[in-house]
């Protein structure tokens, strides 16, 4: 009944109990309202400011709108704008702290003068206030711009966080996922992106290639995953990519009642088992090389599809038991080395009937064949990269694919390839040899003797000194623009002549000097005592012991005492 009853309807029952309530007891009031919260279906509290308005509108009038009272007015702001500049620009939580502190520092030095009641009112002032208050300050400060938040910091702000620690050894079907970027050295324009997922509990790697950074395409690589991994996922942690954190991921995920999670900001070790996957398998078998097209997505399918069955049933890795600190040092231990397929079979919450199909999967495959597809599908995306590269440089198109045709061929170059070295086009290309350059004669090389001698004569010459007297003599040959090469050559006689100087000082003290005794504990040191001798001060000179120092000099060492 309440719900269906209109405002106009609701106003007019106000109108018609507001002078009653106004008059009534207090035991009436209660009644009054009671039977206006049953008619209308508002919260006792509303009801009871909806009586207690002091200014009624007739029926058909727009009721004005309260305007709240300003309490903070323009001298409490430039108050907190002085208090603000002097914290250093804090928050407003902060200098809610430091007001107490900054505040009676400045008026004692007169920086700021507040009556008593504007000063009760900026001590009492709330942090949220000062940031209220502040915003316009604020965006002037910085030049007019205005910090945005980001466009998918409230999805983050829902999704919890998850550290490296919080695992605590999940059932399989928990993942961790993160993306590598195929940009080569530049993230300008678009490239492929290798979506990686991770089983945290059994190790089991999945990589797909993804065109273009989209949420779309990364709820149909999930789904495709899902169909690749031998149990159900039951959660997936992601980065703080706004790949992964929007709208459409982060529902479809909770739709499929999948758990999600995120990392820390660039806490990356919240990842730990992706990252290392990042490393071990996606950019050892890709490289960091560019990669883009759609020919090129089905090329890191086709290594991928062989990769994913070469890694998880062939390729062991090692697996974090305990860690604990001791002192100084963190000492960590870990399982031995295990395949994620062997994983899979000790682990009791595996099912047998998954257990039975990855045994059966595991006795059709051959690692040799699954190598030499491998390795056939980098040399082809090795070759796209270097003839893209090539094609730039307007050079001949590289060579096309000379990898076996077969695995039994592959198999009986096994051994052999490591001796003549193997460079694997997709992240290791070969390395050209060096060329050696040829010095190019210089116009100062018939002077040198000349500027020798006249370094030999005055050792602290410059280089513009040494300009100028070779635009004495040569004026058409030289003049400033030569100064940049006199001073290359003055630094390189300059070097010379202290190699020279010192090779003779170690060759005398080689043959004449003798070794002073007490090298280690100090007992042949042979210069003055220790600072506790007077000093006597002449004529801004300092004599102590027999020794005269020059009290201005910084390098001086007066005594203490």
């Amino acid at each position: 009944m309440a719900g269906k009853i209109s405002m106009g309807a609701r106003r007019e029952v106000v109108l018609a109990v507001t002078e009653r309530y106004r008059s009534a007891k207090r035991a009436e009031k209660g009644r009054i309202l009671d039977e206006l919260c049953a008619t209308t279906g508002w919260h006792r509290k509303h009801a009871v400011r909806a009586l207690r308005r002091r200014e009624t509108v007739g029926l058909g009038e727009v009721e004005a709108t309260r305007k709240r009272r300003r309490r903070y007015g323009a001298t409490i702001k430039d108050a907190l704008t002085a208090l603000w500049e002097a914290s250093d620009r804090v928050c407003g939580k902060r200098l809610k702290v430091m007001i107490p502190i900054l505040l009676p520092a400045l008026e004692q030095h007169g920086r700021l003068q507040l009556g008593q009641s504007d000063r009760y009112r900026v001590l009492a002032i709330s942090a949220a206030t000062i940031d209220r208050l502040l915003v316009d300050v604020k965006i002037a400060a910085s030049g007019g711009r205005r910090r945005r938040a980001g466009f998918y910091s409230a999805i983050r702000r829902e999704v919890p966080i998850r550290t490296f620690n919080d695992w605590n050894s999940p059932v399989p079907g928990f993942c961790e996922v993160d993306m590598v970027a195929h940009g080569g050295t530049s993230v300008a324009g678009s490239f492929i992106q290798t979506l990686t997922m991770v089983d945290v509990a059994i190790g089991w790697t999945e990589c797909l290639p993804l065109l273009t950074r989209e949420g779309s395409l990364v709820v149909e690589a999930i789904t495709r995953v899902q169909s690749l991994f031998p149990w159900l996922l039951r959660g997936v942690d992601f980065d703080n990519d706004s790949a992964f954190m929007n709208d459409v991921v982060v529902p479809w995920c909770r739709e499929q009642k999948l758990e999600v999670t995120r990392s820390r900001a660039y806490k990356k070790n919240d990842q730990a088992f992706v990252e290392q996957k990042n490393g071990a398998v996606v950019r050892r078998l890709m490289g960091y090389g560019p990669f883009d097209g759609v020919e090129t997505a089905r090329m890191m399918g086709r290594l991928y599809a062989a990769a994913r069955l070469y890694v998880n049933f062939f390729q062991p890795s090692f697996k974090l038991k305990e860690k604990r600190r001791e002192g100084a040092k963190v000492i960590k231990r870990y399982h031995l080395p295990s395949t994620p397929y062997e994983r899979a079979l000790t682990h009791p919450k595996v099912t047998a009937a998954v257990k039975k199909r990855l045994r059966d999967q595991y006795r059709s495959l051959d690692p040799v064949a699954l190598l030499a597809e491998i390795r056939a599908t980098q040399e082809e995306l090795g070759n796209r990269v270097n003839r893209r590269a090539g094609q730039a440089r307007g050079l001949q198109p590289a060579h096309t694919s000379v990898m076996p045709a077969t695995a039994a061929t592959f198999a009986k170059t096994l051994g052999k390839t490591a001796t003549v070295g193997e460079p694997r086009a997709t992240h290791r290309r070969t390395r050209r040899p060096y060329k050696t350059r040829v010095r190019m004669p210089s116009k100062l090389d018939p002077h040198i003797a000349a500027i020798e001698a006249w370094l030999a004569e005055q050792p602290q010459l410059t280089a513009l000194a040494i300009v100028g007297r070779l635009s004495e003599k040569y004026p058409e040959e030289f003049g400033k623009r030569q100064h940049s090469i006199v001073q290359r050559l003055l630094r390189a006689l300059r070097r010379r002549a202290a190699e020279r100087l010192v090779a003779q000082g170690l060759l005398d003290d080689a043959t004449t000097a003798a070794p002073l005794p007490g090298v280690v504990d100090g007992s042949g040191y042979v210069g003055p005592d220790p600072s506790t001798a007077p000093l006597v001060e002449q004529a801004g000179k300092a004599i102590w012991r027999d020794r005269l120092i020059d009290i201005g000099s910084s390098s001086a060492m007066a005594p203490s005492g």
